[in-house]
């Protein structure tokens, strides 16, 4: 026995009295794009190729994915519009 007591049922809670909902944060992506980003390498495209795999999507192995992986994850990282 590991001396923790039974789960407590918790009700539904009153959203009337809680006021109201806080705002969400702002978006942090995406990021003004540097001239070079040590951090933007094949290296990530690649963990990502992996963890999209981990997750149950198919493998990343052809040249053609690995080049749409790395554009759309740099344009979810960055921005080239220069007024944000």
């Amino acid at each position: 026995m590991t001396g923790i007591g039974p789960a407590r049922v918790v009700g539904p809670v009153d959203s009337t009295s809680a006021g109201p909902a806080p705002a969400p944060a702002p978006a942090a992506y995406p990021l003004p794009a540097p001239d070079d980003d040590r951090r933007f390498t094949f290296g990530l495209v690649l963990d990502v190729a992996t963890a999209l795999e981990a997750h149950g999507y198919p493998p990343v192995a052809s040249g053609p994915d690995l080049l749409n992986l790395q554009q759309a994850l740099f344009r979810f990282l960055y921005t080239l519009d220069v007024t944000r």
